[in-house]
């Protein structure tokens, strides 16, 4: 365990201020990523299905011929006891997803028209599931449940290839109407673009490491986007009476997802701290994903000790986290100070694991820093939402005059002519 270099940050520190700024983040791709994916993107864009097997055989070590993507074969079903927690995640989402969803609506205005808006379903979504270390059929799950209660008719997944065998299942059972075994940048240029054995959709879903949140980012304008989720994190706010077995075990859960992976941990209380540190230097050998542990220990986590509450709550704005578990005394009465999260979960019971993998709200989050301008998934995305104006003639006399002066402070005569033909004034 001497290995591992705890990066330890507290008020006292000569450099606090410095410190807590290194924490403040914003999400900014490296250079080197976004040039690399621009070139793979401008190639899908020019050569569809090529380039699709070629950077599948350079970064994924699979040799797909061009238009053999889809997958079409009926997979195994798994163990029952693997069904029995797929079905039980699925119901919680789907529900928790139905419960979400918004209604069109309209009301009367100050003149008297009728205004509001009209919510539908995209047609054709494109959804991108990881591969990688582990197989995440808890993403599928909280990405396709969520078109499926939305309404969209075509769902399409995209998972690195080889797709695991219960990944295959899970993604089906979700509600793909399409799956095909490509990753990483390569995939998401399929979906914004389309290709000759792809066509392309409307809007683009789903986590995925570094290239694919840059390759979202890149292809906004050509399809929509859902939100910037990259490598899993945690921040851990605690003080008081805290259970640090639970603190260090919700840390390594989050860390144990890859090596980018990002973990804080924050308290005013040195005690604390150094408990929870003992913790993880206890749990830590028990677990099997070593070699990614140590390495987020070592390079992506934070033990911070604040004054006070309330600076531990102006770090977690500032770095924004994609998952926080608040285990602090009268929690939710500092409930709504927590602006810039993707979740929050409250209590000591609250086990990240749970929304991980079946609680109800869709583990798809921002990252990053990224929650400082993203949400995380809601039924919502799912939308294209379209205002509705409707005027009678009264209600048009009404306001003539209004727009009339409108028309003329902006020089556009034309649309003060458009309003009095209407009304009949000259």
């Amino acid at each position: 365990m001497g290995m591992i270099d705890f990066k330890i940050f507290r008020f006292s520190d000569p450099h606090w201020e410095e410190e807590k700024k290194a924490l403040c983040r914003v999400y900014l791709p490296p250079k080197e990523i976004e040039q690399k994916v621009k070139v793979v993107l401008e190639e899908i864009l020019q050569t569809g299905d090529k380039a699709l097997s070629k950077y599948t055989e350079l970064y994924d070590k699979q040799s797909i011929p061009p238009g053999s993507f889809r997958l079409t074969e009926t997979v195994a079903q798994p163990s029952k006891e693997v069904v029995d927690a797929l079905r039980w995640a699925k119901k919680n989402i789907s529900l928790f997803a139905r419960a979400n969803r918004p209604k069109s609506w309209s009301i009367t205005n100050k003149e008297g028209a009728r205004v509001g808006e009209l919510y539908n379903p995209f047609r054709r979504i494109g959804v991108y599931v990881p591969g990688g270390t582990a197989p995440l059929v808890s993403t599928a799950l909280m990405t396709v449940c969520f078109a499926k209660a939305a309404g969209v008719k075509e769902i399409v997944v995209c998972s690195p290839p080889p797709v695991n065998a219960v990944l295959h299942f899970a993604i089906a059972y979700s509600g793909a109407t399409e799956i095909y075994s490509i990753g990483g940048i390569q995939a998401i240029g399929a979906l914004a673009y389309g290709t000759e054995s792809i066509p392309k959709v409307e809007k683009i879903f789903g986590p995925g490491n570094a290239y694919v949140v840059e390759a979202k980012r890149q292809v906004v304008g050509a399809v929509a986007i859902d939100l910037l989720p990259g490598p899993s994190e945690v921040a851990v706010f605690a003080a008081g009476p805290s259970n640090a077995d639970f603190i260090a075990a919700d840390l390594l859960a989050q860390a144990e997802h890859g090596p980018s992976s990002k973990t804080l941990f924050v308290s005013p209380e040195s005690s604390l701290l150094q408990s929870v540190i003992d913790a993880i230097k206890r749990q830590l050998p028990s677990l099997q994903r070593q070699q990614i542990l140590k390495e987020v220990l070592s390079n992506h986590s934070y033990f911070v000790q604040v004054r006070s509450i309330e600076e531990g709550i102006e770090l977690i704005n500032d770095f924004a986290p994609e998952h926080l578990s608040l285990q602090i005394p009268s929690a939710k009465k500092y409930l709504n100070q927590f602006k810039n999260c993707g979740a929050i979960y409250l209590g000591p019971y609250s086990a990240i694991a749970a929304g991980d993998f079946l609680a109800g709200p869709s583990h798809t989050l921002p990252t990053g820093g990224a929650a400082k301008s993203f949400s995380g998934l809601t039924t919502s995305q799912f939308y294209r939402k379209t205002s509705v104006v409707e005027y009678s003639k009264k209600s048009l006399l009404r306001v003539s005059p209004l727009l009339e002066t409108f028309a003329r402070i902006e020089s556009l005569d034309a649309h003060g002519a458009s309003v009095s033909i209407r009304t009949g004034k000259k």
